[in-house]
């Protein structure tokens, strides 16, 4: 299968002198679906906005469908298709409108820009409000409004710049099937950018992890989780712990059998075993015998976030975690008191 992108030591620095991409290298195929996961200012939205020529890059190169996008900008951007992170539709126009005038800037019209609209329409589910102002439709209507009309002109890859950010669970999930449908009934390349581990966990066949404007790991879902080498066991500790408590608890835990690695979080540590359900008891009974108090025991299957915490020893988003941490798959939470 034939490269559609291929990036090689990518460097984007701004006029303040921020290198917001650091030599980035990386290659999409043509059919894939490809997730660019990190956090914000992680150097996500310069990368979509260099690859789609928005912006013009510092140094490195880039071939986008075969095209240099130094020489030949002009083709790349009849080939590919773009979604932002803000919505871009008109509000004052009917969703066909909407889809008819994104048709005429690619200059189609007649019957062939009609039986396209209509096409995209069903596909989205939004004929029947078809002839409503796009004001009155909903954030997921407009987000499928959206990403219809990015597919007007058959681009054969699109880029997605976070879709789903700020939709209710519902219309995120409408969004992810008719992205999955898109690339695998269409043959459609997606790239796609994302700080939502699930989503790039669901749709993404291959990935690449970005952090500070560097690419950290590369791989598929399913090979970066298995290179967690266990599963994740996370505990957090009464009073939190202070810098030392932190490194005499994790020598602590170091002698339970089956520890393959102790990380620090932003709540108290993360621990990955082989046998994980095994090993809770011993790292309980370790911790009660040395005086140290557990306030919970989370114990998961590894995750992308697990993958992005060993590579650059942080969390993709703690803030969310802290939230709500049992909002991983598979989670079993108990309670020492």
């Amino acid at each position: 299968m034939s490269e559609i992108i291929k990036v090689e030591n990518l460097v984007e620095v701004y006029a303040d002198g921020t290198k917001a991409i650091d030599g980035i290298s990386f290659s999409v195929k043509q059919g894939e679906f490809f997730g660019f996961l990190g956090p914000n200012g992680a150097g996500k939205s310069t990368t979509i906005k260099v690859l789609t020529t928005l912006l013009r890059k510092t140094s490195g190169s880039v071939t986008i469908a075969g095209y240099d996008i130094d020489k030949d900008a002009q083709n790349i951007r009849k080939v590919i298709g773009v979604q932002s992170q803000e919505t871009v539709i008109d509000g004052d126009l009917t969703g066909r409108e909407n889809l008819i005038l994104q048709g005429n800037l690619q200059r189609m019209r007649g019957e062939v820009l009609e039986k396209r609209v209509d096409e995209l329409l069903k596909i989205v589910e939004l004929s029947d409000v078809a002839n409503r102002k796009a004001a009155f439709y909903s954030g997921g209507m407009k987000k499928r409004l959206d990403l219809a009309s990015t597919l007007v002109h058959k681009p054969k890859l699109i880029f997605l710049d976070e879709p789903t950010t700020g939709l209710d669970p519902q219309s995120r999930n409408s969004v992810w099937k008719y992205l999955e449908e898109l690339n695998r009934n269409e043959g459609i390349t997606i790239f796609l950018t994302t700080q939502n581990m699930e989503e790039a966990d669901k749709l993404c066949r291959n990935l690449s992890i970005i952090d500070h404007g560097r690419i950290v790991v590369n791989g598929s879902p399913v090979e970066l989780k298995q290179q967690i080498g266990g599963d994740s066991i996370a505990l957090s500790f009464v009073n939190g712990l202070t810098g030392d408590e932190k490194e005499k608890s994790k020598q602590i835990i170091q002698n339970v059998k089956g520890i393959s690695k102790v990380l620090d979080t932003e709540d108290g540590l993360v621990v990955y075993a082989k046998n994980a359900s095994s090993a809770v008891p011993e790292i309980v009974r370790v911790f009660d015998q040395n005086g140290v108090s557990l306030t919970s025991v989370n114990l998961s299957s590894p995750s992308l976030d697990d993958v992005f915490l060993q590579h650059t020893g942080r969390r993709i988003r703690p803030a969310e975690l802290k939230k709500s941490s049992s909002s991983q798959a598979n989670l079993v939470s108990k309670r020492w008191r």
